[in-house]
């Protein structure tokens, strides 16, 4: 079997500790690339840069920092830099913080593996699920684990999984997980600066998640588990289908779709 080759991007940085973790934790699995932006682009979300170019900059052997988001530093690694032999598996973080529930719309994380899987490639998000003090140690491991297992069967080429480690706690185990909901508050913050210019900080401070069973927050806050979340791109909201069916537009005819 060839050996595998592995790409590794975040939305921290290329120089982020939680890059440096990952990228250790999966070198024993085959050729690691990096490719990831060249500073922190942390809520990126899956922006894209497509009116400005961009640069590359060697780090050095097999290791790339992009003056873009996770998503360029994605698709520029795919498309461009290993466009002659394509990655086996794409992972990206270990993020410096949670990716739960609603968060993966935000993520910089995470869209850089969705940017991943849309090209193509598996592709797994890992977050340690932490505030202020980081220890990578443990989230290393369990990548390291889950990737290994990953590269042992055939994946689906838009396979994108999202996975939460706890920290401070040695995980005994994981959880297969859906999304659940959460909430930091809601607040703005009106300040006025020196010209008397109004500025304003958005985002609050107060954490609460819904006890939902099954959900990636309860299986980190409740069990102290490692949540694996298989996430698709398929944003369609099929339960509504019918209903928004029988809607009646005043001067528009519906027709079927091709499907129906």
């Amino acid at each position: 079997m060839p050996t595998p080759r592995i790409l590794v991007s975040n939305d921290d940085g290329y120089f982020s500790e939680g890059l440096q973790a990952l990228v250790e934790a999966v070198s024993p699995l085959g050729e690691v690339w990096v490719v990831a932006p060249d500073r922190e682009q942390s809520a990126a979300s899956h922006a894209i840069s497509l009116h400005r170019p961009l640069r590359i900059k060697q780090v050095r052997e097999r290791w790339f920092a992009v003056d873009g988001t996770p998503t360029d530093s994605a698709y520029l690694a795919i498309v461009h830099l290993l466009k002659d032999a394509r990655p086996t598996i794409m992972v990206s973080g270990i993020n410096h913080g949670a990716n739960l529930a609603e968060d993966v719309t935000y993520s910089g994380t995470v869209a850089a593996a969705m940017e991943g899987a849309l090209l193509g490639v598996p592709a797994i998000a890992f977050s340690l699920v932490s505030r202020g003090t980081f220890d990578f140690a443990p989230a290393a491991r369990f990548a390291r684990s889950l990737v290994q297992s990953a590269l042992a069967r055939p994946l689906p080429p838009r396979m994108l999984l999202n996975v939460n480690i706890p920290g401070g706690v040695e995980p005994e185990g994981y959880v297969v997980t859906r999304l659940g909901r959460h909430s930091y508050g809601y607040a703005v913050v009106e300040k006025e600066d020196p010209r008397g210019r109004k500025y304003y900080w958005i985002g609050g401070s107060e954490y609460q998640h819904e006890d939902i069973p099954g959900s990636d927050c309860n299986a980190v806050f409740r069990g102290k588990r490692v949540s694996v979340t298989p996430l698709h791109l398929d944003l369609t909201d099929h339960s509504r289908l019918e209903d928004l069916g029988g809607w009646e537009v005043p001067g528009f005819a519906r027709h079927a779709s091709d499907g129906a």
